[in-house]
């Protein structure tokens, strides 16, 4: 990489923090005396989730055990990079801290990433013009899916499009704001990156190897992508020796990918084996429920690429260089990952827009250099590739300009969030409504038994119960034994509680109020012996 490419990289990737930062800024901005800003302008429920397991790392945690259940839990390995950051913090204002980590680091993933994707798109494309537009797409473009807006709503065929709620059909919504998964796919493609180095010289398969090791600790489900891309790879590497009748053109390959598997082994099997036997990893794993959508979304989201991706094909680049069979097997293996029988199945794909962009730009840049209409037809659909990031930035910004519920949290809320935090011992089980158990463990190192979608053990069932709890549906023997069976240390009683049902805590003699303030209150259990 020449000079000039490492400081457009560099400035690309401030601008590209910079911007996406901007409403968090605004949000942060505008929180005062009623509102306390949550860190967040989408996926709110997991953003205060993100925070929570810093906050693990922060009292002391160095395996993963979710705050959003009370069920017995081993612990395993998962959620590193949020672990350790925690422990760069410490009390006072410990949330607005880890807010503040959370973000610094996704900024220093942004500048990796676009490292990265820039070395990846420039095995395939010379032209610094295209490498660059290539770049840019990879990391902010995306498709059709804002059409559905003029047609009277954000749904189609039973789903948002994809460019709003898959990161890993796109990028933008990572480097927006979900960190973990821009370090994941930088870690993806600088595998990939020495896997293909590796023609030159083996020992770029080791490497390769002790990336994908980094990237299990990372976000796991990304390696079983890349092992299926890789897969793809072999295959249409083999045929095509095959049909050249060299096999010995597929020999070296063989033996790199088995180099590149060994280091992330021995982890990939503790993973397997401690999501296969523990009860309550299995749990987790069979509550968190992400579909793809109809198939014509899809379409929908890559079909403005269409058109470009027939220059390569048509020009059979494989030929040439039989790395193009890389990014070609990637699209291969998209729509079999993209509905594999897997409860994740719509995160399966991740990485396949910039396979879709390295093929692309080259059909861009030869309709650019020898269509008297290509200019203006390349120019229209990268302006509309860029439309959907620009409304989720713009709608990002609207909300954090006006404080509310998700974004924001009432102020009596987070100061008796903090009470509780003072009068608890560390890891306390507090009995709260969902809405209050998902932003609670992101201000105090409490467990709830509700507040979290895949990691609330047995969800379904105990929002029936908690419901019932503060309803009048129950006596108070039926309360009592409740909260001996779930352990309950507090119970925290605010609007989403009372918004449950009529029943008044103050008639338990069972429950000791120990705060009472802004229209919540806190009560310790104290059951009989």
């Amino acid at each position: 990489m020449k000079k000039q490419e490492r400081i457009w990289c560099f400035w690309y990737g401030v601008i590209l923090a910079g911007i996406t930062t901007i409403p968090y800024l605004i949000g942060m901005a505008v929180q005062g005396d009623e509102w306390h800003f949550t860190g967040f302008v989408f996926g709110v429920e997991d953003g205060n989730s993100y925070i929570a397991k810093m906050l693990l790392g922060q009292i002391g945690d160095w395996l993963f055990r979710t705050p959003y259940s009370t069920e017995i839990q081993n612990g395993v390995i998962a959620f590193l990079p949020y672990l350790l950051l925690g422990k760069l913090a410490a009390p006072p204002e410990l949330h607005i801290q880890l807010v503040v980590q959370f973000h610094i680091f996704r900024v220093l993933c942004i500048s990796f990433t676009v490292w990265v994707m820039y070395q990846f798109v420039s095995i395939y494309l010379e032209d610094l013009r295209w490498r660059r537009w290539a770049t840019v797409l990879a990391t902010i473009g995306g498709g059709l899916g804002w059409v559905v807006l003029p047609l009277g709503g954000s749904s189609w065929l039973g789903s948002l499009p994809l460019e709003w709620i898959s990161p890993e059909s796109f990028g933008f919504l990572s480097f927006y704001g979900l960190p973990h998964l821009i370090l994941a796919r930088g870690l993806l493609f600088l595998a990939v990156i020495l896997f293909l180095r590796a023609e030159d010289s083996p020992r770029w398969s080791w490497l390769a190897g002790c990336v994908i090791l980094l990237l299990l600790l990372v976000q796991p489900l990304s390696v079983l992508t890349l092992a299926a891309v890789i897969g793809a790879y072999n295959l249409l590497v083999l045929v095509n020796s095959l049909l050249q009748r060299k096999p010995q053109i597929y020999r070296p390959l063989f033996f790199n990918t088995l180099r590149m598997m060994v280091p992330p082994l021995p982890l990939f099997a503790y993973f397997v084996y401690s999501f296969s036997t523990d009860p309550f990893l299995t749990a987790w794993t069979g509550q968190n429920q992400i579909l793809s959508p109809h198939p014509l979304h899809y379409l929908l989201a890559y079909g403005l690429m269409i058109p470009f991706l027939i220059v390569p094909f048509r020009k059979r680049v494989w030929k040439t260089r039989l790395q193009w069979l890389l990014p070609i097997g990637w699209l291969v293996a998209g729509p079999l990952l993209a509905y594999f029988p897997h409860n994740l199945q719509r995160r399966l794909p991740e990485g396949i827009w910039v396979a879709i962009i390295a093929l692309a730009a080259l059909g861009m840049a030869e309709l650019w250099r020898r269509r008297p209409w290509g200019k203006m037809f390349v120019s229209f659909s990268i302006a509309c590739a860029l439309i959907s990031s620009a409304l989720l930035l713009i709608g990002g910004m609207q909300a954090a300009a006006k404080p509310d519920l998700p974004i924001f949290r009432p102020d009596g809320e987070v100061r008796a969030f903090q009470e509780l935090e003072r009068i608890s011992p560390q890891n306390s089980i507090i009995l709260a409504s969902y809405n209050t158990g998902n932003a609670l463990p992101a201000w105090g190192p409490v467990r709830v038994l509700v507040g979290h979608g895949p990691e609330s053990a047995n969800l379904d069932e105990l929002l029936t119960v908690v419901s019932a709890f503060f309803s009048e549906e129950w006596d108070a023997i039926q309360r009592g034994r409740f909260l001996e069976e779930q352990q309950v240390d507090f119970i925290i009683y605010g609007p989403f509680e009372r918004e449950l049902g009529g029943w008044d805590p103050d008639s338990s003699s069972a429950l000791i109020l120990r705060y009472n303030e802004n229209g919540y209150r806190i009560y310790e259990v104290s059951l009989s012996p």
